[in-house]
């Protein structure tokens, strides 16, 4: 019996009234009735069932070494897959660092660890390192589970398998309800896990989210096999897993929102100072930017210009709760913005390394904007066929780069070299080949 259907049978976990689901109901093999596979009919089947409690109940927070010591020996004795999953505190803290881990692996059970109290993982990270790992949205947990020393050579991306699959919503509550017939209470998804302690509810709700990620991962390879799509998923899986770190922005506040109201350097060169002034002051604190000031805060004082204090205070933003000191801090960013000379200002949009935007191309490059149209169609066509979305067929980038300067000879075997320069799959490459053949060449 799964994890899932173990779950599924005791009734403590089930509201009032629920049953259990039997074998039957969907294409997804071993799926619970009511759960689906994306090209099911719409009958409906029995209401999902509510997970209230993990199976093994909320384990103890593991913030120490000789307890993590311990489950280290446990999850390396475990056998198959590991479901991880950690959580951050976006829109609190400085950064995306993890606050909480979680993992569960049969034979082992369910771990919460702190990684604030034990912030060196790799011990961890070394016993798993040839286990697949089963994470959903991979590449949104990797970069800060990097940081603790946990780095999978072999993952399992379940939100990625549902958009190859062709499920229309991917979110792991979506998934679950959907292809194995559960409900999970998504509702503590953004609180501040820097929160210490943590409370219980927030506890239950982090175990819970690895309770069936296994699970999920098993019917989702069955419904990728059984449309064919196994391989494909597999080689995107170790495109992610094989990425190296991404490189760090250049020029990251050129990113503020609003942006697109600024358009002289002296403006923009206020932009980057208090942008600047901003990011110091939110690291230093450990908190997040936009509780130190507004990105709207920013756009507005770069427009106005303020020349000193009382002005400054008087725009959106900079009000009556911000003290006299704030607003000297944030004035003197100004003032360092106004007193640049015109070559220490920052010029007006960021370098171009690719083609520009489509919406230009009619004008540079009308055979080029004809180029594109073909081949946006055509792909657009094809993933409907292929019941994926586009993106995940071919990057937009890919298509538009390619359309923008295709090979000299158009075949397709330049073609898919061509592809190839820029990072597709041979998956992509096998598919998407003749459609951007037929579109150079019309």
């Amino acid at each position: 019996m799964t994890d899932a259907q173990d779950t599924a049978a005791d009734s403590s976990l089930r509201t009032t009234g629920g049953a259990p689901p039997d074998d039957g109901g969907s294409s997804v093999t071993g799926a619970p009735a009511g759960a689906s596979s994306p090209d099911t009919g719409s009958e409906p089947g029995p209401e999902p069932v509510p997970l209230l409690e993990p199976r093994d109940g909320i384990p103890p927070v593991i913030a120490d070494g000789e307890s993590l010591a311990r489950v280290i020996a446990a999850f390396d004795a475990g056998t198959g897959p590991v479901a991880v999953d950690a959580e951050r505190a976006s829109g609190y803290r400085y950064g995306q660092r993890a606050y909480l881990v979680q993992l569960r692996r049969e034979g082992a059970g369910t771990a919460l660890i702190d990684p604030v109290a034990c912030p060196d993982l790799s011990g961890l990270g070394e016993v798993l390192s040839d286990v697949e790992w089963v994470l959903h949205a991979a590449t949104q947990d990797l970069p800060c589970l990097r940081e603790i020393g946990m780095v999978p050579t072999r993952i399992f991306d379940t939100e990625l398998a549902g958009r190859l699959a062709g499920f229309p919503r991917v979110g792991l509550g979506a998934m679950v309800e959907n292809v194995l017939g559960f409900v999970l209470e998504k509702g503590h998804s953004a609180v501040d896990w820097s929160t210490r302690p943590l409370p219980e509810p927030w506890l239950r709700y982090a175990a819970l989210d690895v309770e069936l990620l296994v699970d999920l991962r098993d019917a989702l390879e069955k419904e990728l096999d059984r449309q064919g799509k196994l391989d494909w998923a597999r080689q995107e899986f170790d495109a992610i897993a094989s990425a190296p770190p991404p490189e760090p922005r250049k020029e990251p506040w050129r990113r503020t929102s609003g942006m697109h109201k600024v358009r002289r350097r002296r403006q923009l060169g206020v932009v980057r100072e208090l942008w600047e002034t901003r990011d110091r002051i939110a690291r230093r604190r450990d908190v997040s930017p936009g509780k130190v000031l507004s990105d709207a805060a920013i756009v507005e004082a770069a427009l106005a210009l303020p020349a000193n204090v009382h002005a400054l205070s008087a725009l959106n933003g900079f009000g009556h709760r911000m003290g006299r000191r704030q607003l000297e801090q944030w004035q003197a960013s100004v003032d360092r913005a106004k007193a640049l000379s015109e070559s220490q200002l920052p010029q007006p949009g960021q370098p171009v390394t690719g083609p520009p935007p489509p919406r230009a191309w009619a004008d540079k490059d009308p055979a080029a904007a004809a180029r594109l149209s073909a081949a946006r169609a055509g792909v657009s066509a094809l993933a409907e066929r292929l019941n994926m979305p586009q993106e995940n067929l071919i990057t937009p980038d890919t298509v538009r780069r390619v359309c923008w300067e295709p090979p000299e000879q158009v075949t397709a075997d330049t073609v898919a070299a061509a592809l190839a320069g820029h990072g597709a799959r041979p998956w992509q490459i096998e598919q998407v080949t003749p459609v951007l053949v037929a579109a150079l060449s019309a």
